[in-house]
């Protein structure tokens, strides 16, 4: 099944690929089947997956470069479905948005899909070298989708998202060829049941060169500067993608390879880990607070937002890896949908200068509801998934890093400050002349937020569903990292 998934976007591309580039509306068609098959067959994956068990399921395994010991391997667990989960509906959903692109419809359609076949590779791949080829495979149709498509500076902030994440990769790749080099294979399975046994100065040289690679991505204090500009000036689907999905890359990487296979490292590094955690949270928010760019001020919030993963990593805890996890989803159903928001505002005004709005809420109250809906989830408002999320990653770091956790939760009352800003510039006071003609969401926006509003709502209500999910899985890797 997990084939299938990935040949839902490749066989995509092809049909793409293959129709006539005036066929616009074939083009977006074929792009929303494969986007929806994917997320269908992501779907039979989840009521087919059994959470009571920790260990990998519907795993495939097949010989591909045999001389260099390098399987076909595929498998997900209780840590890597939520991924393939929120990959295949983001990728859906910001295919509906993708509507609003009006040039050269097949290259973006063709490119798109294959971020997104590059995106489910990653969390599904269990054979090192497997995993690099589809990291990488990422990079390019973003570049692309940045570069061509894009506002702005696009040629800069592609050209800078590509050098940072490459840079990454590079530190990446030589811990990857150091345990190449040391085992002889690239099986993480075997990798991780490994982990102990390697000397302690051996997993401190592999957890720094995996942390570099995985920083870039989270993106981690001081390797965050790339992601506003790439935000900025990405096209709405891909600010989606980028915020909602391709920054969980980074934070996946530490659950599946960094804390497997260097174990005692990971407890080593969990201060560091803990610090860069809260000057995350607390220093996301502050220049969050300060943006008058509506887009600049959600990617911002990214930074600030990811700082919980971090915190909940670096407390090696049940609730503080419960509490990461769910903050992946959580981020990037939220994050996806406050980016939508933007595009939406966007595309009708042709201006993200929150200063020039006010007043929105009595022209189009649809919009209103939503912004308000997002914000407030955004902020951590209790019985909202952003609130859970938050929660059990405060629990976890507070038990261990107790003054790191107490300096974090600044973080929260900024955050309040500076989604409450959004809200009352857009939506409240007199109303802009400029806009009193301005349109309401059409019904193909709403489809494309309203499953986000339900699953933020649903989740923060009854957030057992998510939790059940990962809990074995993560009650499995914090026994290996303990030795136990």
């Amino acid at each position: 099944m997990l084939t299938w998934l990935l040949l839902c976007p490749v066989v995509g591309i092809l049909l793409v690929l293959a129709s006539p580039r005036t066929s616009v509306r074939a083009i977006r068609a074929i792009a929303v089947l494969a986007t929806g098959a994917a997320f269908v067959v992501s779907l039979r994956l989840l009521f087919a997956f059994r959470a009571a068990e920790p260990g990998l399921q519907f795993v495939e395994r097949l010989p591909w470069i045999q001389p260099l010991n390098v399987f076909y391997f595929l498998g997900v667990d209780g840590i890597s479905l939520p991924m393939v989960l929120l990959t295949t509906l983001l990728s859906f959903l910001a295919c509906l948005a993708s509507f609003s692109i009006s040039e050269r419809h097949k290259e973006y359609f063709a490119l798109y899909l294959l971020l997104e076949a590059g995106m489910l590779g990653t969390f599904l791949a269990l054979d090192l070298f497997l995993f690099y080829v589809f990291w990488e495979v990422v990079l390019v149709p973003m570049y692309c989708l940045i570069g061509i498509w894009g506002g702005g500076r696009r040629e800069y902030s592609a050209f800078k998202f590509f050098v940072y994440t490459l840079a990454g990769s590079l530190a990446m790749l030589l811990a990857i060829l150091a345990l190449y080099g040391r085992a002889r294979t690239f099986d993480m399975v075997e990798l991780s049941q490994m982990g102990h046994t390697f000397e302690f100065g051996f997993q401190q040289l592999l957890f720094l060169g995996f942390f570099l690679g995985f920083a870039v991505k989270v993106p981690i204090f001081p390797f965050h500067t790339w992601l506003p500009d790439a935000h900025v000036d990405a096209p709405t689907p891909g600010s989606v993608l980028l915020a909602g999905v391709l920054l969980k890359m980074g934070g996946y990487g530490f659950f599946r390879i960094a804390y497997p296979i260097a174990p005692d490292a990971a407890q080593w590094f969990g201060w560091g880990m803990a610090v860069l955690g809260m000057v995350n949270i607390v220093y996301g928010a502050f220049v969050a607070m300060a943006q008058t760019d509506f887009k600049r001020l959600v990617a911002y919030s990214s930074v600030s937002h990811m700082g919980f993963v971090l915190l909940g990593l670096a407390s090696l805890t049940p609730a503080g890896l419960n509490g990461a996890l769910f903050q992946m989803v959580s981020h990037g159903l939220i994050t996806g949908g406050m980016f939508l928001l933007v595009g939406v505002l966007y595309d009708r005004t042709h201006t993200r200068d929150l200063t020039a709005f006010g007043g929105l809420s009595a022209r189009v109250p649809v919009y209103a509801g939503f912004l308000m809906f997002f914000s407030l989830a955004s902020l951590g408002l209790p019985g909202l998934s952003g609130f859970i999320a938050e929660f059990l990653s405060l629990v976890g770091g507070f038990g261990v890093w107790r003054w790191q956790t107490v300096v974090s939760v600044t973080g929260i009352v900024v955050a309040a400050a500076y989604m409450l800003k959004v809200v009352r510039q857009i939506l409240l006071g007199p109303l802009n002349e400029r806009w009193k003609a301005l349109a309401d969401m059409s019904p193909r926006e709403i489809l494309s937020l309203a499953p986000l509003l339900g699953l933020v709502l649903a989740l923060g209500v009854y957030p057992l569903w998510l939790l059940s999910l990962q809990d074995a899985s993560i009650a499995r890797l914090l026994a290996h990292v303990a030795g136990k």
